[in-house]
């Protein structure tokens, strides 16, 4: 049993704080439609870290745990009724909403996540461990290969049925319009900007402002209601 098996680790801490939502929100609530998949992509890299699949453990939780930590704050912002970063707007505003499927609630929150947040936390990594962008890229690829990996399991579980196969169906138009792939190839380009501009708070506060909006925006149009 290796020392991370022993003694629980932040990631741990970020679980079980995921697991109180999964138990906390109604299934249909579009917060815990995407809270469930995010789950289970946290748990998929926990048991890797633990496996010793990551050649740099402390990388790969510290990158893990502050991809998640943005996450958390934006549910804790919105349940204290304090704006959340434009890009989780839209998935707050429709959780509700009974004409959005729970697809589009789990794309909705991977396009925030991933387009927004993933960028951020890796310069949020790179400023705890001391280091630069480069050094953590195989963490980064890593856990962005379970991802795409869990992109297809996702689409099986929350597909609504063989109907969804016709042509004329709205969200098989929203399937093919975005890839987590290229969302993910985007988000390394990004990284390495923001950590570029570093020495330069304002542009850099200006471009992750942009940022921001440009995948809230993103997410808005994929919460538009569908027809059934």
């Amino acid at each position: 049993m290796t020392q991370l098996e022993q003694f629980p680790t932040p990631v741990d801490t970020v679980v079980a704080r995921m697991r109180a939502l999964d138990a906390a929100l109604p299934a249909r609530d579009g917060v815990a439609v995407f809270n469930r998949v995010y789950l289970a992509v946290t748990e998929a890299v926990d048991r890797r870290i633990d496996a010793g699949r990551f050649p740099d453990p402390r990388a790969a939780i510290t990158l893990d745990v502050r991809f998640a930590e943005r996450y958390l704050a934006a549910v804790d912002a919105a349940a204290e009724e304090r704006r959340p970063p434009a890009c989780w707007r839209p998935l707050f505003q429709y959780r509700r909403h009974p004409g959005v499927r729970p697809l589009q609630f789990a794309l909705a929150g991977i396009n925030a996540h991933i387009g927004h947040d993933l960028a951020l936390a890796v310069v949020d990594a790179c400023r705890t461990l001391d280091c630069e962008p480069g050094e953590l890229e195989d963490e980064f690829d890593r856990v962005g290969d379970l991802l795409v990996t869990l992109e297809e399991r996702i689409r099986e579980d929350l597909m609504p049925g063989p109907d969804l196969l016709q042509i004329a169906d709205p969200l098989t138009h929203l399937l093919g319009a975005w890839s987590l792939e290229r969302a993910r190839d985007a988000t390394w380009s990004t990284a390495r900007a923001l950590w570029a501009l570093r020495r330069l708070p304002d542009v850099a506060r200006e471009f992750t402002d942009r940022l921001d909006a440009a995948v809230g925006l993103a997410g808005r149009m994929m919460l538009t209601p569908l027809p059934d």
